[in-house]
């Protein structure tokens, strides 16, 4: 499993000038892939293709993301393996960007065994800092690589399912999915 490298903001805006995607469908919606020069950066789910390439271009705003559908099916197809086939590992160079803590927690979600989920407790405990559920919780909601970081394994204390930024029946679907498989 390959580590998620630290950035600044700066660095963030300033290294993803180059910034490539293609949208395409699977069995969640439309799905966004977008590739920076050092890999994949964003993965995005929702019911519509526009507002997937807003939400890119909110969340790299010094960006000139461009179409690349031809460039990026490879890069498409392997993020789709993991989608349709949860549980399954993405084999491809990652570039996710955010701060120290969110990067804490998105490698400690990368842990998280497909069908098991766990609380925003015990994440929070995972990685050493038990007082930070909430903060936990917000770097869930910040994770740009929706499945290949698997923040829909994170429940509440309760085991209720709680936010999900792609939508708690996508969540639920997920999850029902790992417990079959």
């Amino acid at each position: 499993m390959e580590a998620i490298r630290a950035a600044t903001p700066d660095a963030v805006e300033q290294t993803h000038d180059d910034l490539r995607f293609t949208v395409g469908q699977c069995t969640l919606g439309a799905i966004l892939v977008a590739r920076s020069g050092r890999g994949v950066c964003a993965v995005l789910l929702g019911d519509e293709p526009e507002a997937l390439v807003r939400d890119l271009q909110e969340r790299f705003p010094r960006a000139v993301p461009t179409a690349a559908d031809a460039e990026l099916q490879p890069s498409l197809a392997a993020v789709l393996g993991v989608v349709e086939a949860t549980g399954s590992a993405l084999d491809l160079p990652l570039d996710p960007r955010g701060t120290a803590f969110q990067r804490r927690v998105w490698e400690a979600l990368r842990e998280i065994p497909a069908g098991t989920t766990v609380s925003y407790g015990q994440m929070a405990r995972r990685i050493g800092a038990p007082s930070a559920v909430r903060a936990v919780a917000r770097a869930c909601g910040a994770n740009p690589l929706v499945m290949v970081i698997p923040c829909h394994r994170v429940l509440r204390a309760d085991g209720d399912l709680s936010g999900y930024r792609w939508g708690l029946e996508r969540k639920q679907t997920l999850l029902e999915r790992e417990a079959t498989a």
